[in-house]
């Protein structure tokens, strides 16, 4: 993978969902805010956010049209691979799956605003024979989409796999999460020159296997956490792509929108880059 310094690359910062009304009580949302109106307000803070009820269940193109038309033209959705191929896979019906997928996330490709398609893979999801040849069918069935796969499993740290993305021009995941047995280890391998893609999942050790999602993402990172991201990110990853997606997933308390707020700053202020939004304060 060839370094282009001189290429400038579109960045997109966000957070994992918006739809959060603890959101509320630590200030980020006004007062009163009704969910239906958040990315109202959302939008006017950031330019892309991770589609969450994507992976739940399987999106709809109404839906998805009344989002587009709703949201400012340059605005970005990454949406994730609805569950029933990730994680509760139908055999003998994935195919179809697949393409009810496709139809349902049509709008974002006609408007332009789908930033890619999250693979978002289980812990148990390992580098068997079985799995390999099922993400391989997979990646083939959603071929023309931008696509990136993120895993939970360190057996797929291979060089074998890196290639593999590289040649199929698809997005490895990118994770900061806590440093634990079989969990993937956070990388900063950039296998498509096109994006690169990362997920800020926190680093609490304690609630990560906790099975409850408050103890899980409940994270608020450090000023020289982000720093030193920060610094990775203009020195290393940028340069290797034309663009790139940064999502917050620690959504605990509203620690998501200011810890993203405080790295576009940093990227801002002290990178002294051009970036296509406007930092806003977070009170």
């Amino acid at each position: 993978m060839t370094k282009n310094p001189s290429t400038a690359c579109n960045l997109f910062i966000g957070t994992s969902g918006y739809s959060y009304g603890e959101w509320i009580d630590s200030g980020f949302y006004p007062d009163g805010t009704h969910s239906s109106n958040m990315l109202d307000v959302y939008m006017q803070i950031f330019q892309t956010t991770e589609l969450n009820y994507t992976w739940y269940q399987m999106p709809k193109a109404p839906a998805i049209d009344r989002l587009c038309t709703k949201t400012p033209k340059n605005f970005k959705f990454a949406a994730k691979l609805t569950r029933t191929l990730t994680h509760e896979i139908k055999k003998g019906q994935w195919q179809k799956e697949a393409l009810l997928y496709r139809q349902g996330i049509d709008p974002l490709i006609q408007s332009q605003k789908l930033l890619c398609i999250l693979i978002q893979l289980p812990p148990y999801f390992e580098r068997s024979v079985n799995f390999r040849n099922y993400l391989a069918a997979l990646l083939d069935e959603l071929s023309g989409l931008p696509l990136a796969v993120e895993f939970r499993h360190d057996s797929w740290v291979n060089d074998k796999v890196f290639s593999e993305l590289e040649r199929r021009k698809v997005t490895l995941v990118s994770v900061d999460e806590p440093d634990l047995p079989d969990l993937f280890p956070r990388l900063d391998v950039v296998t498509n020159p096109d994006l690169f893609y990362i997920r800020f999942h926190g680093r609490n050790a304690r609630g990560w296997r906790s099975g409850n999602m408050q103890k899980q993402f409940d994270y608020d990172y450090a000023d020289w956490e982000l720093k030193e991201w920060a610094n990775t990110l203009q020195t290393t990853i940028m340069p290797e792509a034309q663009a790139g997606g940064i999502f917050f997933n620690n959504h605990v308390r509203g620690q998501a929108p200011k810890n993203a707020l405080r790295l576009i700053d940093l990227l801002i202020k002290e990178g002294g880059r051009q970036t296509p939004w406007t930092a806003q304060s977070f009170i």
